[in-house]
């Protein structure tokens, strides 16, 4: 009964989304890309691919949670050579990212809608060794259907925010048959395995390894290159200091370029890269710095301007790069909107970065960095404005503070590795 309301339920809900999804479809194209994949079916050489059987499913939702998926590939490979991969993304971001950096041996599909007949459908298919899937994703038919099939089904870098799990606890008629049927939990923090056994995980089953985002390596020297020559074709001084603004939301480039514009008195060759988060929203950004009258080059376009004011990096896979040679970094979604983006990527950098207080999504990670002082965290606009003055008028400082924060990510390193080693057993 349960799981028929779950379905009823889940019909009913995808009925009231799919204008919106077709809406997302139409205004950034990758979705409508592959969109078959989403019911199960595959071109010919895709599903031949899948049909071989055996490989280790990896599915990670979006950007951040495909950067784990990477890296947790290349520790199972190390660990044993012979394994084969097929990874799954829900977002078509997260799939772009993964398409540019991703073995082309291995198959990259979009993640099947949660109806029995299509994961009946994928599971008979591919017929995975094991499901591994990234932090937070409890897919009731594609869990039970691979359960069935004895399929060992696995949670990596598990976590729960608080606001995530107030829903859940009116779900807890459903989490607690469903998450008994996962073999393994590993946890980012002491808090997401309470609040999982509290939803009804099996305690036994679930360990507490750390974040496996510390793990995910900074760009190279040949990323910061390509920032670094990126700049110079837009117009960029070598020299001007660098505000960026990282995987931006609405609002928050506004912020940024109220603060531009408010330290350019003290900081006079200031210039400033816009990431945002969704590059489809590139016109509505435009518009934020057109009001302002400031000058912009779009990296889509590389029109070189006499000393533009604004980088507008409206391309994806390429943030990791302009991390590398920035000199202030705020990273986006925590001070106009809530959850927080990656800030280890910036760390690993040794950058100083910025965020505002809506940091849910990384609460066993932002006290670690606030402990070394290796992150300021602000209320405000203005809170934003006073410290992004402070590190850029005080070089020292702010490198000081960069150390600190590459500090915290090496001593935090090693969760991916050690939950490999926690893995195999159930890889056979």
């Amino acid at each position: 009964m349960i799981w028929w309301l779950y379905n009823l339920g889940f019909a009913f809900g995808f009925s009231l989304m799919l204008p919106r999804f077709l809406w997302r479809m139409a205004r950034r194209g990758g979705y409508a890309r592959n969109f078959l994949q989403r019911f199960g079916r595959y071109s010919p050489e895709t599903r031949a691919q899948l049909a071989e059987g055996g490989r280790v499913w990896i599915h990670a939702v979006s950007v951040g949670e495909v950067g784990v998926a990477l890296r947790l590939i290349l520790e199972l490979r190390a660990a044993q050579p012979e394994l084969r991969f097929v990874l799954s993304t829900t977002t078509s971001t997260g799939h772009a990212v993964a398409r540019k950096q991703l073995d082309p041996a291995i198959p990259l599909i979009y993640f099947p809608l949660d109806v029995p007949p299509v994961s009946r459908r994928v599971v008979r298919l591919i017929r995975p060794r094991a499901l591994l899937l990234i932090e937070n994703e409890m897919w009731p038919n594609l869990i039970r259907t691979a359960r069935k099939h004895n399929v060992p089904v696995a949670m990596i870098n598990a976590r729960i925010s608080a606001h995530s799990f107030r829903g859940y606890r009116l779900l807890r008629f459903l989490t607690r048959q469903l998450l008994p049927q996962f073999s393994a939990f590993y946890a980012q923090g002491q808090p997401d395995a309470d609040r999982l056994i509290a939803l009804g995980a099996p305690a036994d089953r679930l360990r507490v390894m750390g974040s496996a985002k510390y793990d995910l390596a900074p760009a190279g020297a040949g990323g910061a290159e390509k920032a670094r020559t990126a700049l110079t074709e837009a117009g960029f001084a070598a020299a001007s200091p660098l505000l960026l603004g990282g995987s931006t939301w609405p609002g928050e480039e506004a912020v940024l370029l109220d603060t531009l514009v408010a330290l350019r008195p003290l900081v006079p060759d200031l210039a400033l890269v816009l990431v945002p988060r969704h590059a489809e929203r590139r016109a509505e950004v435009l518009r934020e710095i057109e009001e302002r009258h400031l000058k912009v080059v779009c990296r889509s376009e590389m029109n070189k301007q006499e000393r533009p004011d604004v980088l507008l990096v409206d391309t994806t896979g390429e943030l990791r790069n302009f991390y590398a040679v920035a000199s202030v970094i705020f990273v986006g979604k925590s001070l106009t909107q809530h959850g927080g983006q990656n800030i280890i990527e910036p760390a690993a950098c040794a950058k100083p970065v910025l965020v505002g207080p809506n940091m849910e999504n990384f609460e066993s990670i932002v006290p670690d960095f606030l402990a070394a002082r290796a992150l300021v965290q602000v209320g405000d606009a203005a809170g934003l404005r006073a410290a992004a003055a402070r590190l850029l008028q005080d070089p020292a400082e702010a490198q000081a503070m960069g150390a600190r924060a590459a500090a915290v990510v090496s001593g935090k390193s090693g969760a991916l590795h050690a939950t490999v080693q926690q893995l195999l057993p159930l890889l056979g």
